[in-house]
């Protein structure tokens, strides 16, 4: 393992960051997001790989390689949040410390998108920061990885 490391998991349909529905997400795209969380890690001695995929599978398979090589993982599950088990069950899988991360305030939208299946295996939650939630998702992980504090 790379104690130098995080995995950024970015799940469905976030590849269309700054094209759909921006009165929500906002402008930024997703090479903003990666700029912004490998921005914050650096700034921690830290190293950040990237993933996208709107492909369960793939998430899940980048999630079991990270277990091999990085001290934690940045997620922003998209609608897997809401739905996805196994993409839960992948992350309490690798025993590595978690941050959850979501652009809007998923508590003030729709009914089902208040209920995180990640939320119980994650120790950093940061909603509704928009796209430098994910610097603050960052750095919280990191004082969680190092032992500086607690989520």
């Amino acid at each position: 393992m790379t104690d130098r490391r995080i995995l950024l998991v970015n799940g469905p349909n976030l590849n269309l960051l700054g094209i759909r529905e921006p009165e929500v997400y906002g402008t930024e795209t997703l090479a903003d997001v990666e700029r912004v969380t490998a921005d914050a890690a650096a700034e921690r001695g830290f190293e950040v790989r990237a993933v996208q995929s709107n492909h369960e599978g793939v998430l899940i398979d980048a999630i079991h390689a990270a277990r091999e090589d990085c001290a934690g993982i940045v997620i922003n599950p998209g609608g897997l949040t809401h739905t996805s088990v196994v993409l839960r069950d992948a992350l309490a899988g690798v025993a590595l410390p978690v941050a959850e991360v979501h652009i809007s305030d998923v508590s003030q939208r729709e009914p089902f998108r208040h209920v995180s299946y990640v939320a119980d295996v994650a120790a950093v939650h940061v909603v509704g920061e928009g796209v430098p939630g994910y610097a603050a998702a960052v750095r919280r992980l990191i004082d969680v990885i190092t032992g500086h504090a607690e989520g």
